[in-house]
């Protein structure tokens, strides 16, 4: 193997230098009968017969070509243009990774300053970076922007615990071993009132999540107001497709906006890779993480792109950045980018309607079974809480055995207090037929 630098000699320097005489003798920890075991490997099969096999191992799962899909709780089956893969599948695009070299990198930069462009004007915010990794990272990131805005003098993030409760998980072990305090989701019961009352001059920064995890509108007016009056900052966790219909965050206050991009013609997958966006005002872009482009001309006078407005410690001088991103998604920035251009505003405020009515109609419906009933105290989006008369994994298993249909999200996993409540969601490729059937389900669920 040519292509291996160490030579002979190479190799026995460094046994040499750590004080043994083989490579066999590193493995003298491992018992000697676990050293090498024999793999139990079966023969080798032909191209043909590892797709059958292949084919029929996909086969046993459920998934949005098989089963009619009523589960979102963060990633959602959206309709995905056909315009998106094919020009994904351009070589230009599949292949291009991060611009270490901006000038040599113009398309790259184009497409990452025209997806920066279109998450900034849906949330109502001044600037967006060029991605994150994914919506969990995005609030991650806002954290250390609003502890850096203090200086390091404010340690304390309040959390709503309607937020995404992996997001509040990814927060919390992207600042394990600091000094950040988290507050305000460990009950799993704290109102807007609950987390107002936390603020205090340590405050660094007060996250709520719109809609919330449970597809609830919370009313948030006047709540950046009481934020800023403590002298924190106000992050809000957003679905890009509610922004088709909602009051953008900037609108409601907000100096961080993040979320997942998914829902933006990225399929499930899953469950990756997605693409967190990450969008806030003027004041701190110089201060956020990953990458922003900016447009300018060249010295001939012809349209620019420019990574700019970033500090060169974040790629070369580690020991001194804000944080370990330095790269951004950029293929799935490109697919969410194409995906805006396609729909338009019209487009995404269409997808947005259906959502919510076939979710209105979905609930009507379901809170019209015996044994179940559906939480309208507050305004919804396309996903809602319905009190099941049974267990959820159970009705789940019916659902799923004999109507192919992947049903809700069971809340009692991640709050207690919810045991046998159920997280639907409905968007535009569920059809009314798909509904009913999921009605009829319920229905039959609840007797076995």
């Amino acid at each position: 193997m040519a292509y291996i630098p160490h030579t002979e000699a190479d190799r026995a320097k460094m046994l040499a230098a750590i004080g043994i005489n083989s490579l066999e003798e590193l493995f003298d920890a491992v018992p000697a009968d676990q050293r090498f075991p024999t793999l139990n490997i079966p023969d080798p099969m032909s191209e043909m017969e590892t797709l059958w096999e292949m084919q029929a191992l996909a086969g046993a799962n459920a998934h949005a070509g098989s089963h009619a899909i009523f589960l979102g709780a963060g990633a959602y089956n959206h309709y995905t243009p056909s315009m998106i893969n094919h020009m994904l599948l351009r070589g230009e695009f599949y292949t291009a990774y991060t611009p270490y070299q901006p000038e040599v990198s113009q398309g790259t930069l184009q497409a990452i300053f025209e997806w920066q462009s279109m998450i900034a004007a849906m949330t109502g915010m001044d600037a967006a970076n060029a991605s994150h990794y994914d919506g969990a990272t995005s609030l991650a990131e806002a954290v250390t922007v609003a502890i850096q805005h203090s200086r390091g003098k404010r340690r304390k993030v309040i959390l709503s615990p309607y937020i995404h409760p992996q997001y509040r998980a990814v927060v919390r072990t992207y600042h394990q071993g600091t000094q950040t305090k988290f507050v305000g989701d460990k009950s799993g019961r704290a109102t807007m009132d609950d987390l107002i009352d936390m603020l205090d001059e340590n405050t660094a920064m007060l996250a709520v999540q719109y809609p919330n995890f449970l597809g609830q509108i919370e009313d948030l007016k006047g709540l950046a107001k009481k934020v800023h009056e403590a002298g924190a900052l106000f992050c809000i966790v957003t679905n890009p497709i509610a922004l088709g219909l909602l009051k953008s965050p900037g609108e409601l206050g907000a100096d961080i906006v993040v979320g997942e991009g998914q829902s933006l013609g990225i399929p499930l997958s899953y469950g990756g890779p997605y693409v967190g966006f990450f969008a806030t005002k003027e004041e701190f872009v110089r201060k956020i993480a990953g990458r922003i482009v900016g447009e300018t001309v060249d010295q001939d006078g012809r349209k620019a792109y420019v990574m700019t407005l970033r500090p060169r410690e974040q790629d070369i001088r580690r020991d001194k950045a804000s944080s370990n991103i330095c790269t951004n998604q950029g293929l799935m920035a490109l697919a969410g980018c194409i995906y805006l251009s396609v729909m338009g505003k019209h487009g995404i405020k269409r997808v947005a309607e259906l959502c919510y009515h076939k979710a209105h109609y979905a609930a009507q419906q379901i809170n019209a079974i015996p044994g179940y009933s559906v939480y309208m105290g507050l305004p919804f989006f396309n996903e809602f809480v319905v009190t099941c008369p049974r267990p959820v994994d159970q009705i789940n298993k019916v659902l799923n055995e004999e109507f192919s249909i992947i049903g809700g999200y069971d809340l009692g996993k991640d709050y207690p207090d919810r045991r046998d409540q159920m997280l639907i969601c409905v968007t535009e490729t569920n059809t009314k037929a798909e509904i009913d059937d999921l009605v009829e389900g319920l229905k039959v669920a609840k007797d076995r």
